[in-house]
């Protein structure tokens, strides 16, 4: 296969290019659906004069269907995009880039999709869609998986269907909530990813930040001891890797506080733990929910981050050594690679 494609990009470099950005057309529409052509112009970063030939054509083909409503993929389009799963890795370099990441990451697993987080909004639910198919591979009977918070592992929530194996699965919160939308919660997406694969599921309410006096009054509580108790018997963690300082102005941490991250180089975050581009922690969160020695014994721990802006803060988490998979995109693959080229 490797040797076709290599071919085709020697032979017919535009036919490649061209089979590129259908498929990527026809992904958006998957994830945005319904969408009329203005907005998906813009989801796209192009124009509705660019895209206009491009829509005309895959209706034509029975590809799409447009009404008032907007654009929807038809049964063909669905039957296209499934087709063609097993074989866009390696036409579009996705692969290689993968490996790329693998090798320097230290990363046992490297998944890219395609396109930039930063730039496309339907990038994240893609990002979304393969981690999903990657935790239905991994999962087991009786698994405990913990949850963390965020944008990212919210998007792998959406994609997640009924399974027989899901029904003996507990989905735990990693940690408390956040002060921000309840939607992006890790006990939202814990108790969302249970009712979409008839999975269980247990909730921790407590706040994300606490003094310490009150940290400890509270791991007195036995719902709490139980769900803790869980947390340490997880054998998947499914979680995001923030930008340090973006993660803590969404704790509505101090100027003080932010100015004293900023002088101790963190850029990233996971588990309320503040790494520097070392991977070495400069602050750490006085927070009850799974702590880094426990996500360094879970034998799966699968990471969704994507968009170039994240690329510094997936190489600091990486320094960790405990991801067995990653999910990522071009943006920040390829912002990764001329990094440390």
């Amino acid at each position: 296969m490797r040797r076709l494609v290599e071919l085709q990009q020697k032979l017919l470099p535009d036919l490649v290019q061209v089979l590129r950005e259908r498929y990527m057309l026809l992904r958006s529409i998957d994830h945005l659906q319904p969408i009329g052509r203005r907005g998906l112009a813009q989801a796209m970063g192009t124009t509705e004069r660019i895209l206009r030939a491009e829509v005309e054509l895959l209706k034509d083909s029975g590809l799409l269907h447009v009404s008032a409503a907007g654009m929807n993929l038809s049964l063909e389009g669905q039957q296209v995009l499934e087709e063609m799963e097993p074989l866009v890795g390696e036409l579009f370099g996705l692969t290689d880039l993968a490996e790329q990441l693998q090798r320097l990451l230290g990363i046992p697993e490297v998944v890219v999709v395609q396109g930039n987080a930063d730039q496309s909004p339907w990038v994240k639910e893609e990002l979304g869609r393969v981690a999903a198919r990657v935790l239905k591979q991994i999962v087991q009977e009786n698994d405990i998986v913990a949850v963390t918070g965020g944008s990212s592992v919210a998007s792998l929530a959406h994609h997640l269907s009924a399974s027989p194996v899901f029904k003996t699965v507990q989905f735990i919160p990693a940690r408390g909530g956040l002060s921000e939308r309840a939607e992006l919660q890790a006990n939202t997406l814990a108790s969302q990813m249970a009712a979409r694969t008839g999975a269980s599921y247990r909730l921790l309410h407590v706040p994300d930040r606490l003094q310490p006096e009150a940290l400890q009054t509270l791991k007195k509580e036995q719902q709490v001891q139980e769900v803790l108790e869980l947390l340490r018997q997880a054998r998947i963690v499914l979680h995001g890797i923030g930008d340090a300082i973006s993660m803590a102005k969404r704790r509505n941490h101090s100027g003080d506080e932010i100015e004293d991250l900023q002088a101790k180089g963190a850029v990233s975050e996971a588990f309320g733990y503040y790494f520097n581009e070392a991977g070495e922690t400069v602050h750490h969160m006085p927070t009850i929910g799974l702590q880094l020695e426990d996500v360094k014994k879970a034998e799966s721990v699968l990471s969704i981050a994507g968009g170039e802006s994240k690329a510094k803060a997936i190489l600091s988490f990486a320094k960790q050594s405990c991801q067995n998979v990653l999910v990522t995109d071009e943006g920040a693959a390829r912002s990764l690679l001329s990094t440390r080229l």
